[in-house]
């Protein structure tokens, strides 16, 4: 990875010029049916995590913030997917399989389950991987029911322009429009990232490197990626790059939500990112960890890590707005127990609407004014109609 320069500030004050490189506890799955918090797709439902035809449960779980009023715009919402390319799926639990999810992911198009009428958790015996010819859109639609489980061992969903194995259709994989990944009313659970050391590893439950990706009406509970390590993170989500810069789209979507639930990873308990934007709209991020120890890089004698407890971000000109969400009882080791983001040449700017922020510890450093967050930018963040407390 390249090298960069940050300063880190705690209460307002410099404290150093650095320059900066580029075990899960068994807690119960929570019981209900989920209730989509948005009208943009139909409602999802939870899915237990311990068997593949779990009884349906009972007491309602929303999904994303339902008092969120942040506006969404046309491209951020769920796709239609009346008219499926293929389903995953006969009508019966037995049939919807991980091999079954691995190769419709890889052939592309419009993806959805039939599985039978209750909910369903697959657990993947693989990776579900993008070959990026088979678009331009790619799009993965749970119906509310489905899980998709790593099962503790590993990643879940992959997607990369630039990796031969999966394709090249351009001579420019760092920047093109395609493939366009949607997942949406989808559980993803217990992805695991360690070890994986392609592009710089992170991304537990989902990894994205070029074309577009956008997040809608899912959730993402107790996924990891390594433990220790500067740059590297990401336990639900890690992206590079994006096509002309554009952003990722998170909406209606919950990460952790409640304790025990929460991603875990050396940064960014649940987003991480380098040199990409992020639009976080009426969604939910909460009880997720960044557990590295020593920042970026690493100080002497520590491995690196442990900053954004919910997000880390990284790289010269991109953009985090925050929009009617919840950003809580999140922590970090180091820097940011909410939100990390370094604008290396201070061109990144950072808005926060009608959001609320609060109780997210940050153990090392943070930016005076601007409890659970540490910022380089541009300008100190944009705040509107938001609570931002310790």
């Amino acid at each position: 990875m390249r090298r960069r320069s940050w300063v880190a500030v705690v209460a307002g004050a410099v404290m150093a010029v650095l320059p900066a490189g580029c075990g899960s506890e068994a807690v119960p799955e929570p019981q209900g049916s989920w209730v989509a918090a948005g009208a943009s797709a139909a409602p999802p439902s939870a899915a237990p995590s311990a068997a593949p035809s779990s009884p349906a449960p009972t007491a309602a779980v929303v999904v994303g913030n339902p008092k969120g009023r942040a506006a969404v715009p046309a491209e951020a919402k769920a796709v239609d997917t009346s008219r499926p390319t293929r389903v995953i799926g006969d009508g019966t639990p037995a049939s919807c399989t991980s091999k079954a999810v691995v190769a419709a992911v890889a052939a592309g198009g419009v993806i959805t389950f039939d599985c039978g009428p209750d909910p369903l958790t697959i657990t993947m015996a693989a990776t579900a991987k993008v070959k990026n010819a088979n678009g331009p859109k790619i799009v993965l639609d749970g119906g509310g029911k489905i899980t998709l489980s790593g099962g503790g061992k590993r990643r879940i969903l992959y997607m990369n322009t630039c990796d031969k194995a999966q394709g090249w259709t351009t001579s420019h994989c760092q920047d093109q429009d395609h493939p366009q990944l949607t997942v949406q009313n989808l559980t993803f659970a217990d992805g695991n990232s360690t070890g994986e050391t392609t592009e710089g590893g992170g991304g537990g439950a989902i990894f994205v490197r070029g074309g577009r990706v956008k997040v809608v009406n899912s959730r993402f509970i107790r996924n990891r990626c390594d433990d220790t390590g500067p740059d590297l993170g990401g336990a639900a989500i890690r992206v590079l790059s994006q096509s002309k810069n554009l952003p990722v789209y998170i909406v209606n979507s919950t990460f952790g939500g409640g304790k025990g639930l929460g991603g875990r990873c050396s940064n960014g308990g649940a987003l991480s990112s380098i040199g990409v934007s992020w639009v976080v709209l009426n969604s939910v991020l909460t009880h997720n960890s960044a557990i590295g120890s020593g920042a970026n890089p690493a100080r002497a004698g520590k491995p690196g890590g442990g900053s954004g407890g919910a997000i880390y971000t990284d790289g010269n000109l991109f953009t985090v707005r925050i929009a009617g969400s919840i950003v809580t009882d999140n922590h970090a080791e180091e820097g940011g127990g909410a939100v990390f983001f370094v604008s290396n040449d201070r061109t990144g700017t950072m808005t926060i609407e009608g959001s609320t922020l609060q109780r997210n510890p940050s153990d090392g450093f943070e930016t005076r004014g601007f409890p659970g967050i540490f910022f380089l930018g541009a300008h100190n963040p944009t705040v509107k109609s938001s609570t931002l407390r310790k």
